[in-house]
């Protein structure tokens, strides 16, 4: 297997991002890093604490509190914060409605993508997020755009959260997927944009089992066997 392959995976929130991230680490045995954990973890320490987005002393002294790390167990990966485990809480809509302006701070983004370029430096890697090909790794070997109708994405979501949340309604979920939508492609930090040789991926009416063969096969002739 050639050293040091990156797997870059970008697109719209809700559009299946992880789930194919996962699906392709599980299956060429790479490292998947859930940046968007990472940045939703950030999201739930400063609900905790109250941070002050706008103070810019606040902020960068919670980011000197904060440790985040990825554990792997059945086959899933799970993120901990500072030795907690927190992969269903940052899941939900308090978090949700709070992420994007929190990962629009020049701090947070510069710490996270720090975090993230150290992993990627002597590892195989999936990582998926907003600006993983233009901004966190412009040199990988394959990257990826994944976009979808937002309709389909919100019922997704949906679908999702009745699990863990039953209160929670789809109308909610459309517009909070519309706002971090705006959010995301018009923050000045890092916006989300696909890059010029990022591959666009739609998956509105294919299967995940269709998709993950579709990744694969951008994916296999970097490796050698």
């Amino acid at each position: 297997m050639s050293k040091n392959i990156v797997v870059a995976i970008d697109g719209y929130s809700s559009c299946g991002k992880s789930t194919l991230a996962k699906a392709l680490a599980k299956n060429l045995h790479f490292i998947y890093v859930d940046s968007g954990a990472m940045y939703r973890a950030v999201t739930l320490y400063f609900l905790r604490n109250n941070v002050d987005l706008n103070n810019p002393e606040q902020v960068s002294e919670a980011l000197k509190n904060i440790h985040l790390n990825f554990h792997s167990r059945d086959y899933q990966t799970h993120i901990t914060l500072n030795d907690e485990e927190v992969s269903d809480e940052i899941r939900l809509m308090p978090v949700s409605q709070n992420v994007s302006p929190v990962s629009a701070i020049r701090e947070v983004r510069k710490e996270m993508v720090a975090q993230q370029q150290r992993m990627g430096k002597s590892k195989n890697i999936i990582m998926d997020g907003r600006d993983i090909g233009t901004a966190v790794f412009p040199n990988a070997q394959v990257k990826l755009f994944m976009t979808a109708d937002p309709h389909v994405r919100a019922q997704r979501r949906y679908k999702e959260l009745q699990v863990t949340n039953p209160d929670v309604t789809l109308e909610e979920i459309f517009e909070n997927i519309a706002h971090r939508d705006y959010s995301d492609t018009t923050r000045k930090e890092s916006p989300l944009m696909r890059a010029e040789d990022a591959i666009i991926l739609d998956n509105t009416n294919i299967t995940p089992e269709e998709q993950l063969a579709f990744a694969l096969e951008k994916v296999k002739p970097f490796i050698k066997s």
